[in-house]
């Protein structure tokens, strides 16, 4: 009977270990997670905060296999190091029945992880690039903080401070303006001791108040010196546009089939319209600019396949990663027995680094080849499970043996 007493206390010592793990180890994968968007982003505490509950979804895919593996190889390995799987031997139960407890826990950490991917951890991904761009004013302040400049390639202006003070007062600010847009030049530089930035979002400009400020114009000639100004900078088109879900891993589950339903008519089209065109250039019919036309047809066709290719990688990666969860538990239990360790340092280091040198780089590189189109992602993205599973498949049948 699966659920008897031996079952019980095995699964609920497996959920506290896990439970533990994967606490610990969603906050130390988090903190990186948040240090990395902070440095590259140049997020404030506001923005930081707000991306917290945001990133905890998109850690689990990646804590919740590791945590099942390190669940199982300590509590097993426990069992066997205090002799409880001998004396279970010897009482007659076969030792798979008590790795029942286990492959249980393995299945729900998949439902869970499965389930996450259908639309928690797309929303999620998505809300956090979004809120982030839609915040500008802490963006350009934290990236002035950070960096002492701030620049855009579709603006016409780059800023330069000393520092940025707790109240966004700008500090030695210089400012390069170009007022024309096909002058590579500058039109206006201007030093100012003190400024600040307001964003002006119904006239698209940001307003730069300058306090004794000090400008030279034209390459160096007229210029002058100013107590107060107000510069107006364009501010790019796309600067406060929410992002677009072009990317598979921003999209829901249906999301992806619609989008790839569109893509398939989309290339259906283009190749229609190609062979088309071929054929009046073979008749030789065709006007001179159809050859040109043909090849950036080709070059479109490739950025659709390219787009498909993403979409079939990310179909295929979300269940193979929630798979992992129940294959690192099929190769966790085995191990924990055979290597028969009672502490946590020893059971973390066996289940870990294998982990860490062969599935996910394995996998990693599995799903890049299958975006690139280099393989099939039936191919390549489920190699790494498939070893994990013949992995478990050999220790059990050496388990049951012993």
């Amino acid at each position: 009977m699966f659920w008897g007493i031996l079952h019980r206390t095995i699964f609920l010592e497996l959920l506290r270990v896990f439970l533990l793990a994967l606490v610990a180890l969603t906050g130390l994968v988090l903190m990186a997670g948040i240090v990395a968007e902070a440095t590259q982003r140049g997020l404030g505490p506001a923005q930081i905060f707000m991306i917290i509950p945001l990133l905890v979804p998109n850690m689990l895919p990646y804590t919740l296999p590791t945590t099942t593996l390190f669940a199982t190889c300590v509590v097993y390995g426990r069992l066997a190091a205090d002799n409880e799987i001998l004396a279970i031997k010897s009482a007659g139960i076969h030792i798979v029945h008590v790795l029942s407890p286990a492959i249980f826990l393995g299945i729900l950490a998949s439902a869970v992880t499965l389930l996450l991917y259908l639309d928690v951890i797309p929303v999620t991904h998505w809300v956090m690039r979004s809120q982030i761009v839609s915040d500008i004013d802490e963006l350009v302040h934290g990236i002035l903080k950070k960096e002492g400049r701030f620049a855009h390639p579709q603006m016409n202006a780059k800023i330069f401070v000393e520092r940025v003070e707790a109240n966004k007062k700008l500090i030695n600010a210089t400012f390069h303006i170009r007022q024309d847009p096909k002058n590579l030049g500058n039109d206006i530089v201007a030093h100012a001791k003190e400024a600040e930035l307001r964003f002006d979002f119904v006239n698209q400009k940001i307003l730069v108040l300058t306090k004794n400020c000090h400008f030279v114009g034209n390459g160096g000639g007229a210029g002058g010196f100013v107590q107060e100004k107000v510069w107006q900078v364009d501010m790019p088109k796309n600067f406060t546009e929410r992002p677009i879900k072009s990317r598979a891993t921003d999209m829901t589950w249906t999301e992806m089939f619609e989008e790839r339903d569109k893509l398939l008519q989309q290339r259906a089209k283009i190749d229609h319209e190609i062979a088309d065109h071929q054929a009046q250039i073979n008749l030789g019919s065709a006007p001179p600019h159809f050859p040109q036309h043909v090849k950036d047809l080709l070059y479109k066709r490739q950025g659709t396949d390219n787009q498909l290719a993403g979409i079939d990688a990310e179909v295929h990666m979300r269940p193979a990663f929630a798979l992992g969860c129940l294959c690192f538990v099929l190769v966790g239990c085995p191990v924990g027995i055979f290597f028969s360790k009672s502490d946590y340092l020893s059971a973390f280091i066996t289940c870990f680094l294998p982990v860490v040198v062969i599935y996910y780089p394995l996998m990693l590189c599995a799903i890049n080849m299958a975006k690139s189109g280099k393989v099939a992602p039936w191919q390549g993205i489920w190699l790494a499970d498939g070893l994990m599973a013949l992995a478990a498949a050999v220790l059990f049948v050496k388990l049951a043996r012993n």
